[in-house]
């Protein structure tokens, strides 16, 4: 089970579709028609919304509840519970892969350079990379860190995120979710933190080329030194 089986019927309140993201996102999937793969989809807000504009869409995400969910709200998208560092078994190509909300962290160095192996493999010629972490160059100066609680629909439910013993190796993260003060979820896994340097060299190594490196999907220019998100795109050679 992963992180956020328990937490499936909660994500659509707490991480909302935003339009922004799926406009950038959009600008690099080039025509409607293309096939695009969302690495670690959730609930699918994102592929939902790309096969109502004419996309092919594929879905993949570890949990089977969140794939679930996905897959009652948008059946006609072709979604899978597997591990995105697997998605050459896929034996498919897309113009647009992606993945975003601090997926990619949960992989491990060797994995994260593996998994960019398949991503490099699947992508058609000139074809998209993008993903989305937070910014560890900057976190990696802490011990811990609190992300703001997030207050969900009337006001009673409320989400606490935390990164607790913070090091270059790796970080703990702690999630829960609560109710009238009572714990509907709770849970922790293992993040690997690597610097905006170190996705750049992994992404030389695996042939990719940047094409832009942002703190958010607004493009406001990346700065290592501010806390923020960190998005980059690659294309393939």
């Amino acid at each position: 089970m992963s992180l956020y089986s328990e937490f499936a019927g909660w994500y659509e309140q707490v991480f909302p579709f935003r339009e922004e993201v799926y406009l950038f996102l959009c600008e690099h999937a080039t025509h409607p028609g293309s096939a695009v793969l969302d690495a670690g989809c959730g609930p699918g807000h994102y592929c939902s919304r790309f096969h109502l504009d004419g996309f092919q869409a594929t879905g993949i995400d570890l949990d089977p509840k969140m794939i679930a969910v996905a897959a009652a709200t948008s059946p006609a998208v072709a979604y899978h519970a597997m591990d995105i560092a697997e998605l050459a078994s896929l034996k498919r190509s897309f113009r647009l892969i992606y993945s975003i909300g601090n997926v990619v962290a949960h992989l491990s160095p060797d994995r994260f350079s593996a998994f960019l192996g398949q991503v490099h493999a699947a992508l058609e010629p000139g074809g998209c990379w993008i993903f989305q972490t937070v910014n560890w160059d900057y976190l990696l100066k802490l011990s811990e860190y609190r992300f703001p609680l997030k207050t969900v629909g009337d006001g009673s439910v409320f989400f606490n995120r935390r990164y607790l013993d913070i090091s270059p190796e790796q970080v703990i993260f702690q999630v829960e979710l609560l109710a009238d003060n009572r714990e509907i979820f709770s849970d922790q896994a293992i993040l690997y933190p690597l610097t905006a340097d170190d996705y750049l060299q992994c992404h030389e190594t695996a042939g990719f080329a940047l094409a832009g490196m942002y703190a958010g999907f607004d493009k406001t220019p990346f700065n290592s030194e501010q806390n923020s998100g960190l998005v980059m795109v690659f294309t393939k050679h």
